[in-house]
């Protein structure tokens, strides 16, 4: 009996199916795991590209005007009516789960942590305690979008595993939350090296405007604003140079390019503008072409379709001389100018137009045109890019005003193609800063924010203060300022001219 339990304990048949069956659930539980993490993985990828696009969706709206939240929750729930397949835990009858609104948390910051290391929760605060959410439409520029935990089971990142999750006491589902942010880029390529202070700017947050608000209240409509450089703590009535990837400034006046893209929320000033290569640059589209720019042919140099300027019977293609006799006159100059804030008055009433028109039109009677550009609509009189646009509309640029000076409004000395000639020329993008506030930043190589970007209308060639130095335009004798009015600027507030011509809006994912 002893020898035969013996016999049968040494006895190794059938420890191979002993192995297998005890092995045969571990095997079979890896290779379920397997599979659900495969499909874990597929649906973790699935979710993440609908919330990436969400995301972009949602960020490509923050462009700082006052209904880009608005915008930007009319992007989500548009985009996510699309009947997307991301679960099937929830719906026994349809076996289906879209991503919905209600699946997802979607929050706008200011910024993000510098260091991607530092986590962000559905809220928008980060590791460090940080709350970077705001519900400012001007402020928010990032958009935040996190799966919500599916609480019941049956959410979007729910996932339904195959592995008897039952036997380690789980429910069978857990959650796939991944999570998306984008961030809202905004550039200008469009527009001259140079700065313009804020003229609406003071040291009052009560009464202080950003230009967007003066714009938007008809504050900046017909007014002349006056613009020179000065060395050292500019203010409103200054300008001052940017940072450019130009060989010549002079290059980046005439052609309204500052050679490279700013970024809609930093500009870095410089020091060192040579004067007369932005007067020169910005007189050919004048017709005038001097220094330098003689007898130029490029396109980029060509002049408006509309050049009247009040030039006298001496003015010639490389020198601008105004008629003192009343034969001819330029834009006129506006009244009640401040120097504390470098503009004049709106102007007031029709007769402002009255010499002008009878001067250069032959005698003729001021026609009392509209506001055509008022962003108010109001029964004003017209600005002088009214009367200039009225003027090309009309096709009377070329009536001769009163001798001898005899001014046309049509360009003759451009040696190139005259058909290019573009009413446009007259107008060209500036960057406007808050020079109180920055005025530390303001003296070269400082990054600053921008108040915003105007459209700026060229009133009148620009001169030498010593009629002695238009013999040298492109020395340092003092110059008159740079006459302009506003015609347009960018945010929620304008009439978009600007954005559509100049703006390159891109949304990015940064995490």
């Amino acid at each position: 009996m002893l020898g035969t339990i013996r016999a049968f304990w040494n006895d190794q048949r059938g420890i191979a199916m002993i192995l297998v069956a005890i092995m045969l659930p571990v095997i079979i539980g890896f290779a379920l795991l397997a599979v659900d993490m495969s499909r874990a993985n597929s649906l973790h990828n699935d979710l993440q590209k609908g919330i990436d696009a969400l995301a972009l969706a949602t960020a490509a709206e923050l462009d700082g005007r006052a209904d880009s939240i608005t915008r930007a929750e009319l992007a989500k729930t548009t985009l996510l009516t699309n009947t997307t397949k991301f679960s099937t835990s929830d719906d026994p009858a349809s076996n289906v789960h879209t991503l919905a609104v209600a699946d997802v948390t979607v929050k706008y910051l200011t910024g993000i942590p510098a260091d991607d290391s530092i986590g962000l929760n559905a809220a928008g605060v980060d590791a460090n305690g940080h709350d970077w959410s705001s519900t400012d439409p001007k402020a928010v520029t990032f958009s935040l979008v996190t799966v919500n935990p599916s609480g019941d089971g049956d959410g979007a990142g729910s996932f339904a595993t195959i592995f008897p999750a039952s036997f380690i006491g789980s429910n069978g589902t857990f959650d796939i939350r991944p999570q998306a942010v984008a961030g809202f880029v905004q550039s200008i390529c469009e527009t001259v090296p140079i700065f313009m202070c804020n003229p609406f700017e003071t040291t009052d947050p009560l009464t202080s405007k950003t230009i967007q608000q003066a714009f938007a209240s008809g504050d900046t409509y017909s007014r002349e604003f006056r613009i020179l450089k000065v060395d050292s703590n500019p203010g409103p009535g200054n300008f001052g140079l940017l940072e450019n990837g130009l060989t010549s400034i002079q290059e980046g006046m005439a052609k309204g390019t500052a050679g490279t893209c700013y970024s809609r929320t930093s500009l870095t000033t410089k020091t060192g503008v040579t004067l007369g290569q932005v007067n020169t640059g910005l007189n050919v589209r004048f017709d005038l072409y001097q220094g330098s720019l003689k007898n130029n042919k490029d396109l980029g140099y060509r002049p408006a379709s509309n050049v009247r300027k009040g030039a006298s019977k001496n003015s010639n293609c490389n020198k601008f001389d105004v008629a003192t006799d009343g034969s001819a006159l330029p834009l006129p100059d506006g009244t009640g100018y401040s120097s504390t804030t470098g503009m004049t008055l709106p102007i007031a009433l029709n007769s402002f137009w009255t010499a002008y028109w009878a001067a250069n039109h032959k005698n003729a009677a001021y026609p009392n045109l509209p506001a055509t550009t008022d962003p108010l609509k109001r029964n004003v009189p017209a600005s002088r890019y009214d009367v200039y646009n009225y003027e090309i509309a009309a096709g009377i640029v070329g009536d001769k005003s009163k001798g001898p000076s005899n001014e046309v409004g049509t360009p003759s000395c451009y040696k190139g193609d005259l058909t290019k000639a573009d009413p446009s020329r007259r107008l060209m993008n500036m960057a406007i800063i808050d020079c109180k506030a920055n005025q530390a930043k303001l003296n070269g190589h400082t990054a600053v924010k921008p108040d915003g970007y105007a459209s700026v209308f060229l009133n009148n060639p620009i001169q030498k203060q010593n009629p002695n130095d238009e013999d040298n335009p492109e020395g340092t004798g003092a110059e008159k300022a740079i006459s302009l009015e506003i015609v347009d600027v960018d945010g929620g507030f304008a009439n978009n001219t600007l954005v559509d011509k100049a703006f390159r809006n891109e949304a990015q994912l940064y995490r």
